[in-house]
């Protein structure tokens, strides 16, 4: 099945809400404006139910297909939430706030699922109900676990979740995927190292917790080299080192802060036990001490078996088997979707941007091409999971 037809009269349409979600951004949990518009835009599309203050400022709506014979339910999910950048596009569109910006796309995802939502709301032609899961704060806020606590699985008998994000360099029309880790646990460490300070002038009076520091941040590096199976993935990134502003004096603290990426649990628990056990004798080598504050963020993205084979095949019957990549790279980027992964088996899936400025940068914009692509996909796998008998 190529793209949907009848997608070619919502085109436009969907574009124009598309852009005006980009012209109005609003960041984390504060999505009033952009919750307000889905709202009306899917009452006006005749769904079943709209449940609105899920995970705060998560709404879900239920489109009941033709007949409910077989008691499933499937939920695909969109993201609402902008990013804290200065949008420098030009575009007539381009954000009205200064310091936010739709820099990664979503604004693209919850028109492309609206616009699935005014065709499944039309036409009903499966067997089941859709759950429409429009989430908040997924840039740094979590806001798929506060939906998933929020208990949107069990309260809306949810059996399987889909996912889906839009990919700059990878082509318009073409889909990819992979089966198991797709993206990257994001967790983030500060390390406090404490010396005596002193007059520059004097080091041999102090315990300078900078050079502890620097020897720390190169020490860091070979918890992945000397640790890490080579076959497995993990990344150490230091992204920030703060002492004084002073060229006279050694300060008595320096801060350093940085992330840590991997794509397997086991990894993951070895990566925080090498990084205390490392900090705390490399400080104490140099007569220093250290505390660590490690904060786990977003776990594995991990599609399940089942459904990354169902997903693949329907983005198949969309762009052709060619342009579907079952085998993708993964990436150490993250994604709170990996929470409604962990709650219920599903898939998320890649969709083509083409040739456009990377996700975050300030000069992104989405692909208003892809998205006949994008609700075609929604589409049809809500009508083959679900078929009409």
């Amino acid at each position: 099945m190529p793209i949907i037809n009848r997608l070619a009269d919502f085109h436009e349409e969907i574009t124009k809400w598309r852009r005006d979600f980009h012209a109005n951004p609003e960041l984390l949990y504060d999505v009033h404006q952009t919750v307000g518009r889905v709202e009306e835009l899917l009452k006006s599309f005749g769904v079943d139910e709209i449940t609105t203050g899920l995970g705060k400022t998560g709404l879900v709506a239920i489109i009941k297909g033709k007949s409910d014979t077989n008691g499933k339910v499937i939920g695909l999910r969109a993201d609402m939430d902008a990013l804290p950048i200065f949008e420098k596009t030009g575009k007539p569109y381009a954000s009205k706030i200064d310091g936010k910006m739709h820099a990664c796309g979503h604004d693209g995802h919850t028109a492309m699922l609206l616009g699935a939502a005014k065709y499944l709301a039309e036409t009903r032609n499966f067997n089941g109900k859709v759950a429409l899961i429009f989430q908040p704060a997924e840039e740094g806020g979590a806001g798929g676990d506060a939906m998933v606590k929020d208990g949107i699985m069990e309260r809306f008998n949810i059996d399987e979740v889909y996912g889906m994000h839009n990919f700059p360099g990878l082509p318009v029309g073409s889909f990819a995927i992979r089966q198991g880790g797709i993206m990257a646990a994001t967790d983030e460490f500060t390390i406090e190292i404490e010396g005596v300070g002193g007059h520059a002038a004097m080091p041999h009076l102090t315990i300078d917790p900078l050079v502890a520091g620097a020897h720390m941040i190169t020490g860091l590096q070979t918890l992945v080299s000397r640790n890490v199976d080579p076959i497995k993935s993990a990344v150490l990134s230091i992204t920030s080192m703060i002492t004084n502003d002073s060229y006279n004096v050694i300060s008595r603290i320096v801060t350093l802060k940085g992330t840590i990426r991997t794509l397997d649990e086991e990894i993951r628990n070895l990566m925080e036990k090498r990084l205390n056990e490392f900090v705390i004798n490399n400080a104490k080598a140099f007569g220093a001490t250290a505390d660590i504050i490690f904060k786990r963020g977003y776990p594995v993205t991990k599609n399940a078996p089942k459904q990354t084979a169902f997903a693949a095949d329907v983005a198949a019957q969309i762009v052709g088997n060619e342009q579907v990549n079952k085998d993708i790279e993964p990436t150490m980027g993250g994604e709170d979707f990996s929470y409604m992964l962990n709650a219920r088996p599903g898939a998320y899936i890649i969709v083509g941007q083409g040739n456009t400025a990377g996700l975050h940068e300030d000069t992104y914009d989405f692909n208003d091409e892809i998205i006949p692509i994008g609700c075609s996909y929604w589409i049809k796998l809500t009508e083959t999971a679900m078929p009409l008998k």
